[in-house]
């Protein structure tokens, strides 16, 4: 039996550069954080040669070209595994839908555990780049390549993709003094909202190609990334919040269905009750919330958002891990 661990992240800057059609004409960059909630993928040898796949729901079937769950199905397929184990998977907090990367840390988590079930180490690198392939080209999902890497490299990093398709991860260094503060001021909250994350991307995707005006915004949201890593590495994180506040303003332009009224109103209420800014995490269009606000503003905001979930985040240092193996 194998188990691994993968962290779900948190993007500050950057977000949707890493889609395809915009990269590979401007390049783009993300400045991004595991969080300390997981996914959990478990591979164990099964006692016939049948293949059981246990997640919202439970397949058992004779060969993996026969499973539903498109991302098992590729992920057995690419390392030529017909059948004879077990999957399943848990997760820390709702698993789709939320902005959270889930679907790509899941991928991420469930090859590195085929991986070390057939007796391989893989690199972050490695995990990074196969989870893409799977989900980008053999599941022709619409979406880009920052959440396959913030899962397998874990840590707070900046994040560039390149024209040629090649992705650099850089950790940003900055004392570890500033990153406890950074924690404290952050405020993450559920809106209860789920979308597909597949079809705000596909928008956002068509905008980037056919509008100048979203293409502009995301170059701004790349240089955004850019000043935001330029923060850090000056140990100042004061702007932080303006950072977010001026990324969610451009991503609402690019394209229809980012925001609705119902967001932009729990958003508003947090920024009059002292957040300094702040966005939805992932796609848009529902999952969490998070808002940059001086400690002491926090209660106020709580208060303002009393019909929202909070939940706790801290950063991750850690990658995706195999924690157990029998």
């Amino acid at each position: 039996m194998i188990i691994s661990s993968t962290p779900l992240r948190m993007s500050f800057a950057g977000g949707g550069s890493d889609i395809p059609a915009f990269y590979r004409k401007h390049g783009g960059a993300v400045l991004s954080t595991a969080i300390d909630q997981y996914i959990y993928v478990t591979v164990s040898e099964k006692f016939d040669h049948l293949l059981r796949v246990s997640y919202s729901k439970t397949e058992q079937v004779e060969s993996s070209d026969r499973l539903s769950h498109p991302l098992v199905r590729e992920a057995l397929a690419m390392l030529h595994i017909k059948g004879g184990i077990e999957i399943t998977s848990v997760a820390d907090i709702p698993s789709r839908g939320t902005g959270l990367g889930s679907s790509s840390s899941f991928t991420v988590g469930l090859l590195h555990a085929l991986h070390a079930y057939q007796g391989r180490h893989v690199s972050a690198s490695e995990l990074a780049a196969q989870a893409c392939s799977i989900e980008i080209n053999r599941c022709k999902e619409p979406i880009g390549k920052q959440d396959q890497y913030a899962a397998a490299f874990g840590g707070l990093n900046f994040i560039r993709f390149n024209s040629d398709d090649s992705v650099c991860v850089d950790p940003i260094i900055c004392p570890r003094e500033t990153l406890r503060r950074l924690e404290n001021e952050l405020l993450v909250f559920y809106t209860g909202i789920t979308r597909s994350a597949s079809k705000v991307l596909s928008r956002q995707s068509r905008a980037m190609v056919g509008t100048k005006n979203a293409g502009n915004a995301m170059k701004a949201m790349v240089r955004l990334a850019y000043d935001l890593r330029s923060e850090f590495q000056h140990n100042n994180i004061s702007s932080f919040g303006d950072i977010l506040h001026e990324g969610w303003v451009l991503k609402k332009s690019i394209a229809s269905g980012i925001s609705n009224p119902r967001i932009d109103a729990w958003y508003e209420k947090a920024r009059s009750a002292g957040a300094h800014g702040g966005k939805l995490l992932g796609a848009g269009s529902g999952g969490f919330m998070l808002f940059h606000a001086p400690v002491e503003r926090h209660e106020n905001i709580r208060t303002a958002l009393s019909d929202l979930r909070e939940v706790k985040f801290l950063f991750e240092p850690q990658g995706s891990r195999i924690i157990f193996v029998h």
